[in-house]
């Protein structure tokens, strides 16, 4: 497998890295319809943990099936596939070297007392990600939670061994908890503090949500009112989140979140392309679909990551 220019320098901004976690890097980056762009398109199901197997699968029967989400990725050629340990291994062997794949290694449930700090346990390991042949972990954080520091300690004993092993890491930052209300999880000054920490906590990718222009917090209000800095547009904000990543030195995509009209998906991928972003992890807006409507969607997605549309 040859790298791309453009891989080849992204893969340039991880100085510290070496070639395992680099390989499992372009190996992501040059798999499927978008390999070697320096674009992403990331399968993500790990929503049974989240809503349970019938809000996340209902929709679309086939998607109760783990080898429906492998095959799906393969066939649409996106860059990955991330999921918990259990679906992964259902189709480790069936599947293996087919298409890379990221072991979400923490999850959270729905049926957690809503009172309870919000966190999430740790359900796999590196190890796991070995036997398996996962090229990446996944670990979701929750800035604004009281368990924040907490899981910034977990992902970082983690990122440590993963990084010896030669794999990779993904950082879901998720703004969340009681230091922020329903506006404050999704507003921009939020989001680009997320992106921070992750890549600050060592992200090799950085996984946030689209923003809105809500500014939460009174002293970031200020900053970027003085500085003027441009949150205008969906693209300006994706804009400001890839400068709060390293000034773009590290891959970001961004969440699709549930389930929207398809003009709405595709409008958020031209904003993540236009403002500079990597790509989308898109999950529910995929598999809750018929397997023809998600192959479609995909398709118009990779077209637009192109350029083409």
């Amino acid at each position: 497998m040859k790298a791309t220019r453009i891989v080849q320098k992204i893969l340039s901004n991880y100085e510290a890295d070496n070639p395992g976690v680099k390989g499992n890097l372009c190996r992501m980056l040059m798999n499927g319809k978008l390999g070697g762009t320096g674009k992403m398109i990331i399968l993500p199901v790990d929503q049974g943990f989240e809503h349970g197997a019938a809000r996340s699968f209902a929709p679309n029967p086939a998607a109760y099936d783990p080898h429906y989400h492998y095959q799906l990725a393969i066939d649409a050629g996106l860059n990955a596939f991330a999921a918990p340990l259990g679906m992964l291994e259902a189709g480790a062997d069936t599947f293996a070297g087919q298409i890379p794949t990221i072991l979400k290694a923490n999850s959270a449930n729905s049926l957690i007392p809503s009172a309870a700090a919000k966190d999430q346990a740790i359900t796999a390991s590196v190890d796991d990600a070995l036997r398996i042949g996962a090229s990446a972990i996944g670990f979701t954080i929750y800035p604004g939670s009281s368990q924040g520091l907490e899981m910034f300690e977990e992902i970082s004993a983690m990122r440590e061994e993963a990084a010896a092993k030669g794999i990779a890491t993904v950082i879901w930052s998720y703004p969340r908890g009681e230091a922020l209300d329903s506006a404050g999880e999704t507003a921009i000054d939020i989001a680009a503090y997320a992106a921070q920490i992750a890549a600050l906590l060592g992200a090799h990718i950085i996984k946030i949500k689209l923003s809105t222009d809500h500014l939460s917090l009174p002293a970031a209000k200020t900053v970027y009112q003085d500085e003027k800095i441009d949150i205008a547009t969906q693209a300006a904000r994706v804009k400001h989140c890839m400068d709060a990543s390293f000034a773009g030195r590290r891959i970001v995509v961004f969440s699709g979140g549930s389930k929207k009209g398809a003009d709405s998906v595709y409008d958020d991928a031209r904003a993540i392309r236009d403002g500079g972003g990597n790509g989308s992890i898109i999950g529910r807006n995929t598999f809750q679909r018929s397997r023809a409507d998600a192959l479609d969607m995909l398709g118009k997605l990779v077209d637009i990551y192109k350029g083409k549309a």
